[in-house]
């Protein structure tokens, strides 16, 4: 990437998943993989689990489709650089972005993003901010966890990313999670998985750890908190289109907690907060190298054998 001009940037979190904010209306910035690493890298660069970059749907070639519906669209880039299609604490920084921009206002924000339109719902009083999830999916075949010499049966769940969702006696069964679990059969995610650790805290209320495709152990995962709440009512049989009330489910993450309800008609509503903490401008020359480093590396190696 090449640069003349300072670029601006945010910092933002959600319940402690960190995003690199780039407005980008009119889509002339190109951000390489490389490039996205090294923004997001904690020692060399401004540090995230990924990058947000704010860019108007009719402008985002592969997004043109959803410009009627959506003013904003949402390129998600994990922290190794890679594409990822949607995340759910990201929509939410992205939301709040809007709004303390002057570029949306509190109330119903249309976010496009590579798995559709997500509608977001920010409370101007409490701060918090609503998002429609859409439908899980469910596809089905028996999924296994597996960390060290222990494994665990998984529920493959679809929140327009995928998931692999095993519950533990002890988040600590986890390991370390500098390395990706093995998921097997490797043939259910051809694109790699993020895998969620979940043990019980009280009458629907949960607890997970998190490993993200692309970005390792993060502090909190959105989608995967939606996941989870998902595998969780079907284990408990509290399924929101058979009783015709919701079903809410407090999730904790080592970052925050969400509140998740699945609605009769299947939607997944998440609820929880977003801030930004930081902005400034990045240096064009650091930012035009573009050159490798270790920590891109490491990670992107880590994506490809998660």
């Amino acid at each position: 990437m090449t640069t003349a001009q300072p670029v601006p940037f945010l910092k933002g979190h959600g319940t402690e998943n960190d995003f690199v904010i780039i407005p980008d209306a009119d889509g002339d910035l190109t951000l390489s993989a490389a490039t996205v690493a090294r923004l997001c890298d904690r020692r060399a660069g401004i540090g995230g689990d990924g990058l947000l970059r704010v860019v108007r749907t009719a402008a985002e070639p592969g997004a043109r489709a959803m410009a009627d519906e959506a003013e904003w669209f949402m390129d998600y880039r994990n922290g190794d650089g890679s594409v990822a299609e949607m995340c759910g604490n990201g929509v939410r920084v992205f939301a709040h972005y809007l709004v303390r921009a002057g570029l949306a206002k509190p109330g119903d924000i249309p976010v496009a993003t590579r798995a559709g339109v997500r509608r977001v719902r920010l409370d101007e009083e409490t701060g918090d901010i609503t998002v429609a999830m859409g439908a899980a999916r469910l596809p089905g075949g028996d999924v296994t966890v597996r960390v060290g010499e222990r494994n665990w049966p998984a529920l493959h769940v679809n929140m327009g990313n995928p998931h692999a969702v095993a519950f533990v006696s002890g988040l600590d069964e986890a390991g370390s999670l500098y390395e990706p679990p093995v998921v097997e059969p490797a043939s259910a995610y051809p694109d790699g998985t993020n895998v969620e650790f979940v043990v019980d805290r009280g009458p629907r209320h949960v607890a997970l750890r998190v490993h993200e495709r692309g970005s390792g152990e993060t502090r909190s995962c959105g989608t995967g908190a939606c996941a989870v709440m998902v595998a969780a009512a079907r284990r408990d049989g509290a399924v929101a289109a058979e009783t015709g009330e919701p079903v809410t489910y407090t999730v904790d993450l080592p970052g925050g907690t969400l509140v998740i309800t699945e609605l009769p008609d299947g939607g997944i509503e998440m609820t929880g907060p977003a801030r930004i903490v930081a902005e400034g401008v990045i240096d064009p020359d650091w930012l035009g190298r573009d050159e490798p480093h270790a920590g891109a590396g490491d990670r992107a190696e880590h994506r490809t054998n998660g």
